[in-house]
């Protein structure tokens, strides 16, 4: 899976498109109604405990605004905040702040709250389990959440679907003999990792031998998985899916996975509460 890097021009061009968004067609009707602009300090403050991400998005926003603003850091991406933490203070022309905050906030809140999520994942299962985000992103936003499971300690799964080979119930449904289409995919594999998803022992059990390189064990019992897991040791890595919880996943890790997905780290996404003080 190609490597997530989030380079400046791509921040830059990531935040132009928010602002368009925010400005189109008339700009900030409400801000021009005020005849202050002297230049001020803000705070931008964390109303609760969380990692902290997405700071060059808001850093560039305000530049983008004018280019006069400063920006101090005052925390170092992907680092822990505590609740009423200065994150960062902003220096310049009030009005260019204040059109500016929503977006940067937005940026700053959503990636703070996936790489805080994700973070407690992490710290649930220790060093030994990998927690992985999914496909199941915003459409658009993807490069830009896993970039923030990374910050949280997470794991990046495939990016698109042309990374790695993922064999799922729905391909193996298609099949009557789906291990004809495990064969395919280790024909034509080249160098893309192959992962076959199953559901019951018997599943694996067809397969269990096949030169593959993960298997994905889909809603099993931890008593399952544990059996699952004996058969395939030394032999592919493994993996657990489904219904994965910060209530269960300690238990599912107990099993000796090899890796964890959750689907939650990015689909069903609590902004970590930030906050602009004048």
């Amino acid at each position: 899976m190609p490597k997530i890097q989030l380079s400046k021009n791509f921040i830059r061009s990531t935040c132009k498109l928010a602002l368009n968004e925010d400005l189109y067609p008339s700009g900030d009707i409400t801000t021009n109604l005020l005849n202050n602009n002297s230049i001020l300090k803000v705070n931008l403050i964390s109303n609760e405990k969380g990692i902290i991400g997405g700071l060059e998005f808001a850093k560039q926003t305000f530049k983008l605004l004018d280019r006069n603003i400063k920006f101090h850091i005052k925390k170092k991406e992907g680092s822990k905040v505590n609740k009423s933490s200065i994150v960062a203070v902003i220096e310049g022309k009030i009005k260019s702040i204040l059109i500016g905050e929503r977006v940067a906030l937005n940026f700053l809140s959503h990636i703070s709250g996936i790489a805080t999520k994700t973070n407690k994942f992490v710290e649930k299962v220790g060093k030994k389990t990998k927690i992985c985000c999914t496909r199941k992103t915003i459409p658009n936003l993807r490069v830009i959440q896993k970039y923030a499971v990374k910050l949280g300690g997470g794991t990046n799964h495939r990016f698109n679907l042309s990374d790695e080979f993922l064999i799922k119930d729905n391909h193996l449904a298609s099949s009557k003999k789906f291990e004809d289409i495990v064969k395919k995919a280790i024909n034509k594999k080249k160098e893309r990792k192959i992962t076959v998803e199953v559901d019951t022992l018997n599943q694996f059990k067809r397969i269990n031998g096949l030169n593959f390189n993960r298997v994905l064990f889909d809603n099993m019992s931890p008593k399952n998985l544990k059996k699952a897991i004996k058969y395939a040791k030394g032999k592919y890595e493994t993996e657990a899916s489904g219904g994965i919880t910060l209530k269960n996943v300690k238990k599912i890790a107990a099993t000796n996975v090899d890796r964890i997905s959750v689907g939650e780290l990015t689909h069903s996404i609590q902004a970590l509460d930030l906050k602009l003080e004048i």
